[in-house]
């Protein structure tokens, strides 16, 4: 199967977002992740640009080996000396040079004839093959270049020693029939292109959103190569989208017929650090990584993945990093998603117990949009009388400091009235609660998940702890409310292992307590 480079820019083109500034330590961290992500390019920068730009460059050119490092540059020789100089330490270095070609660009931006453009191109790029054999030569705003000059400058910039032509479609003006047609005709024309084994690049902007489209159209006439960045992130509407060119790509390999180098498992986590360190949110029904992409909420959809995960999946969210699809509760959701959910939260429910809880659910799921887990675990304990639990906490002691072992002495009561109380160290004041109440309440499961927040404002503000326990595969979610953090840890402990008690005794006898 023949192999499509991803030629990152997320570092050069994405960072030009606004508001998206990197500093030296970010870029690093987003050059070892792209390593990591398998791609075969990283645009790390404009040398030129700043001392910062050509520092950051020349930092991933001295620490990344498994991807080329390339620097971009003008097609003036300082530009391509400053980048010459930030990727000279790169086990791959590359030099990528640019310069305007379409009329529009040469009458009003460059004020050049042809001729002038062409031998400015061929010195530039002989200028960066002193560096490196690994030189890059772009006609800007290609897709708005008359066909005849771009084949001239395309064989000029070949025979001068360049590897890669890329072809950019640098304001997102065209169609993919259009863009296309670009590479089919360059490589009917050009016959030096196969001969030199030159490798033909895409790059484009989504001002009209045909980034991805136009990149693919590229790719099936041709193209070998293809710009990109995470989140699509760029100039004006952003860039041609890497994850979504990759995963086109795979999940269409019986119709593209070629394939990447990309560690799909690790685009999810790639997409959140980016996302994180430029401060530029995904929007939630971004294709591949937004919040909605595996999230279903019409309950015919609901049904159908319950069923049979293809019927509404063409892909697994295991593929992009992300651990399962999630089925959003609603006032559009089924009963066969609701039942699901009642059993992933550690219910047994009855036909007749299931049918009322979701009567109850589909009138709450009317007054809000999303009705979450916390909501229907409320709303079946107090359907079936359990949310006032087996045990109630009565009295609560912790001893903690820098020079003293975490103690907490915890008093229970139990349904009969009768109180318990134990005592137990831990690695800190919560541990020791815990490990307390779970010998008090004869119940041993592991912490997965603990969060805590502020409900109101001020000193007296009243926090929310909310904890998830595992038990025999089983999740059990609790929730506590107090002025005091210690106490609502130990209430949310409890109301989970209440829950987790009541659900085991509709199996099996219930196990007795320990108590003092």
């Amino acid at each position: 199967m023949e192999m499509v480079r991803i030629f990152d820019t997320t570092l050069r083109d994405g960072e030009q977002s606004p508001g998206a500034t990197l500093n030296l330590h970010e870029k690093l961290e987003i050059a070892r992740q792209l390593e990591l992500l398998g791609v075969d390019i990283i645009e790390a920068g404009f040398p030129i640009s700043s001392q910062g730009d050509f520092e950051s460059v020349q930092a991933i050119a001295g620490e990344i080996t498994k991807s080329i490092v390339c620097g971009l540059a003008r097609c003036m020789p300082r530009d391509i000396e400053r980048a010459g100089e930030a990727v000279k330490r790169a086990a791959k270095p590359r030099i990528h040079v640019f310069c305007a070609t379409s009329k529009i660009h040469r009458d009003h931006k460059l004020k050049k004839g042809k001729e002038d453009i062409i031998r400015i191109s061929v010195e530039s790029i002989k200028q960066a093959l002193a560096y490196t054999r690994d030189v890059e030569f772009s006609p800007e705003d290609a897709s708005r270049t008359e066909l005849d000059f771009l084949e001239e400058i395309t064989h000029a910039a070949i025979e001068a020693g360049a590897t890669t032509i890329n072809l950019p479609d640098t304001v997102g003006y065209a169609t993919p029939s259009t863009y296309g047609l670009i590479f089919s005709h360059l490589i009917r024309k050009l016959p030096i292109i196969r001969e030199k084994h030159i490798i033909l690049s895409s790059h484009c902007h989504d001002d009209l959103g045909m980034a991805v489209a136009n990149s693919l159209a590229a790719v099936e006439n041709g193209a070998r190569q293809v710009e990109c960045t995470i989140n699509g992130i760029g100039e004006r509407a952003g860039n041609a989208s890497l994850e979504e060119v990759v995963m086109a790509l795979r999940t269409r390999q019986d119709y593209y017929k070629v394939g990447t180098r990309i560690d799909t498992t690790k685009i999810y986590p790639t997409s959140r650090m980016v996302s994180t360190l430029t401060g530029l949110m995904v929007q939630r029904n971004k294709a591949i990584v937004g919040e909605n992409a595996f999230a279903h909420e019409a309950g015919i959809h609901q049904d159908g993945i319950l069923k049979y995960r293809e019927t509404y999946e063409i892909m697994d969210p295991a593929t992009v990093g992300i651990p399962r699809s999630s089925l959003v509760l609603g006032k559009h959701s089924g009963r066969h998603a609701f039942k699901d959910r009642v059993t992933q939260l550690g219910y047994t429910l009855n036909d007749e117990q299931l049918e009322a809880a979701f009567a109850r659910f589909k009138a709450l799921a009317d007054k809000k949009k999303e009705v979450f887990d916390e909501d229907i675990e409320a709303l079946i304990d107090d359907q079936l009388n359990i949310s006032h639990g087996l045990f109630t906490l009565e009295g609560l002691q912790v001893t903690s400091g820098t020079n003293a072992i975490p103690t907490a002495t915890v008093t229970l009561k139990d349904s009969n009235g009768q109180k318990l109380q134990d005592a137990s160290i831990g690695d800190g004041p919560v541990d020791a609660i815990y490990s307390a109440i779970q010998r008090l309440t004869g119940i041993r499961a592991s912490l997965s998940d603990y969060r805590i927040r502020a409900v109101t404002k001020g000193k007296e503000a009243l926090g929310e702890v909310q904890i998830e326990l595992e038990h025999n595969g089983r999740k059990i979610r609790g929730r506590g409310l107090s002025t005091d953090i210690l106490e609502a840890s130990a209430m949310a402990y409890l109301a989970a292992i209440n829950r987790l008690r009541n659900a085991s005794s509709r199996e099996k006898p219930a196990e007795a307590p320990a108590g003092v």
